[in-house]
């Protein structure tokens, strides 16, 4: 179990948009940040981290929370795993006490297999750095390949031994268990019960996710006599999906932020190369087609790809089609090729840091561009080639999501491509229109099997209704947090007789602070909230204000449990929500300032909640009333609580005149 020093030591220490940005693109927007949501497939920035506030929130898909709650939402990480990561990142020490058999067997399938990941790593770089196999053959091989023993330490690089079990035989001895190892792939179990290592006799790449935690492998097999894949991957488990990894993302992620460009590659020691020349904002796909959630990794740190191919042209024609792909993204794509006989491997190792650098400059080019300057060569005078590379250059122009963009792109494959605007433009037109019409019978089609489901499902599924009462009570709890340790004038109305028994009211105006007139004026009517899950947050508020006199909003979060930790945080980014889309600006939707005080903006909810509430009370003891018994104190309660609800109602009605 970590110590609660620690845990205390990594809250007072992390900050949320340090955290945040290792796996977020963050831009300045006012006294915030935003970026694209890293949990859904945005193209319009919705996610909020306030430095200020020391909490996150992303407006698309509801979530929230501090940096710890990031990293278990993002990384799927376990409280401890987060809370590790954090000290590791912050060079805290980690101080824990030791757990107990029980608390081991407790641990969830999927953190066994990460730790089987973790200790595998480790198993064969020890294996290569420190046996006379490893050395000969594994280390042997990368220094060939022309990698320093720092680069090889970097990626954990490492070797398998050949022998058939050697690993399934040292893990087993250090406790870990046959069943992990065989989900996560590192070991094969026969029918007959013996056990076979998958990766034995090839050199290891580790794969790890944005965050640092090993995934999986790829391992090279070096005897070429032998009849396996060249490249053998770790299969696919709850820890690795091969179409939601990048090799190298976790190295890379802050120099492609930083650059605000990423370079796509396709093999292992391409990325390793590039990193020891210099250029660290690399990743490679791992041979295979890129997939759209590869490409929302690259996207959540930058809109710049910039393919790297080799010189040999055979294959080119084929695995550009697959980067239309980025296009539909939205993304800006350039393509660079090496010279005939080069990869971005071995062309960064013959070249220098300042040479490379000033080669990828001079070289990329955008990737339509590029497409059509390939395919007009293909084409030359034959007609009928030329015909098919027009369709071809406008499908992928159709692919980019934005107007303008496309219109250039045609502008300059007109020129290229030596054909009037008017015919791409015209083919353009027809493409899309396609696709509306795809899309247009598509809608179609659902509306027609909607309107043949029976009249009563409509019946039985009413349309949602907001619950006024949960909005209430839910804005009470965002007053407490955004003001609640703001001290403010409040008035005071009393009801008085003058002598002739005439009603007239007298005005007192006392200091307050926020949380004090809430507590108090919520306390009159001895009100509870209504829903269970506001009571609970809004006592503990209400107790923790009490107990300091003050409020912390981000050490307070910390104390919370965690399934109200993200309501709290939904609760008290929302404020910030109009801002951050910018409605007023972009959209031409004004936005309601809050123009009244923060005492009458208070003071406005407490009494629509107080009118809501006394109302429902007031029905109920109607309720109550029977025809048999004798109803006079139920009925001189009733008057008095219509009594209070209209003098409340002519409250409001002054606030509201005076500030709308």
């Amino acid at each position: 179990m970590i110590a609660k020093s620690t845990i205390d030591a990594v809250f007072e220490t992390a900050r949320v948009e340090e955290v945040i940005g290792d796996f977020v693109q963050l831009k300045r927007s006012g006294s915030n940040l935003k970026g694209l949501s890293p949990f859904s497939d945005e193209r319009t920035p919705s996610f909020m981290v306030s430095p200020v506030k020391q909490i996150w929130k992303d407006f698309s898909s509801g979530k929230g929370g501090n940096s710890v709650a990031f990293l278990m939402e993002h990384e799927h990480f376990t409280y401890p795993e987060a809370i590790r990561y954090l000290a590791k990142k912050y060079n805290i020490e980690i101080e824990e006490t030791e757990q107990t058999n029980e608390e081991k067997e407790k641990a969830d399938e999927k953190e066994s297999m990460y730790l089987v990941a973790e200790y595998a790593q480790k198993y064969f770089s020890n294996t290569m750095m420190n046996t006379d196999e490893g050395q000969a053959i594994g280390f042997s091989y990368f220094k060939e390949r022309g990698f320093t023993t720092d680069t090889i330490k970097k990626f954990g690089l490492g070797y398998s031994p050949q022998a058939w079990d050697a690993f399934s035989k040292d893990a087993l001895g250090k406790g870990y268990k046959q069943e992990f190892l065989e989900k996560t792939g590192f070991t094969i179990v026969k029918e007959n019960g013996s056990l076979i290592d998958r990766f034995r006799g090839r050199v290891m790449f580790p794969i790890q996710s944005m965050s640092g935690r090993v995934l999986g492998f790829g391992g090279r097999i070096l005897d070429s006599s032998k009849k396996a894949a060249k490249y053998l991957n770790s299969p696919e488990s709850d820890i690795y999906h091969k179409s939601k990894v990048l090799y190298g993302i976790y190295h890379a992620k802050q120099a492609i932020a930083k650059e605000d460009n990423c370079y796509l590659v396709e093999g292992y020691t391409d990325v390793i190369q590039f990193h020891q020349a210099g250029i660290e904002s690399v990743v490679a796909s791992s041979g295979t087609a890129l997939t759209p959630e590869q490409i929302r990794l690259i996207n959540r740190l930058t809109k710049n790809i910039t393919v790297l191919f080799d010189g040999d042209a055979a294959g080119l024609r084929a695995s550009i089609r697959g980067i239309d792909l980025i296009l539909e993204q939205g993304m800006n794509v350039k393509v660079c090729t090496f010279p005939e006989g080069e990869d971005p491997d071995s062309f960064a190792k013959k070249n220098t840091h300042d040479e490379l650098v000033n080669y990828l400059a001079t070289n990329a080019k955008d990737f339509i561009q590029f497409k059509a300057s390939l395919l007009v060569d293909e084409a030359k005078n034959d007609p009928v080639k030329k015909a098919g590379l027009i369709r071809d250059m406008v499908t992928s122009i159709a692919k980019i999501p934005d107007r303008i963009q496309r219109e250039i792109y045609i502008q300059e494959s007109a020129k290229i491509m030596d054909i009037s605007e008017q015919v791409l433009s015209s083919t353009l037109a027809q493409l899309m229109q396609k696709d509306v019409t795809e899309a247009g019978k598509k809608q179609k089609q659902e509306q027609q099997k909607q309107a043949m489901q029976p009249v009563k499902d409509e019946v039985q599924q009413p349309r949602e209704r907001i619950n006024i009462k949960d909005a209430l009570e839910r804005k009470i709890i965002e007053i407490l947090l955004l003001y609640g340790n703001a001290e403010e004038e409040f008035n005071d109305v009393y009801i008085k007789y003058d002598e002739f028994g005439k009603e007239y009211e007298e005005t007192e105006t006392k200091s307050y602070k926020v949380y004090e007139r809430i507590y108090l004026n919520l306390q009159e009517d001895e009100i509870e909230f209504t829903n269970p899950v506001f009571q609970q947050l809004y006592n503990l508020i209400i107790n923790h204000y009490l107990q300091h006199q003050t409020l912390e909003v981000n050490t307070f979060l910390n104390e919370l449990p965690q399934e109200l930790q993200q309501i709290a945080a939904d609760i008290y980014m929302q404020d910030e929500k109009y801002s951050l889309h910018e409605w007023e600006e972009k959209k031409q939707i004004p936005v309601k300032e809050k123009k009244m005080s923060v005492a009458n903006y208070t003071t406005e909810h407490i009494i629509d909640l107080r009118w809501l509430l006394l109302g429902k009370l007031v029905e109920d003891l109607k309720q109550q009333v029977s025809p048999e018994a004798d109803n006079t104190e139920l009925l001189l309660s009733v008057r008095d609580y219509n009594m209070l609800i209209n003098y409340l109602s002519r409250k409001i009605s002054r606030i509201r005149s005076k500030f709308y």
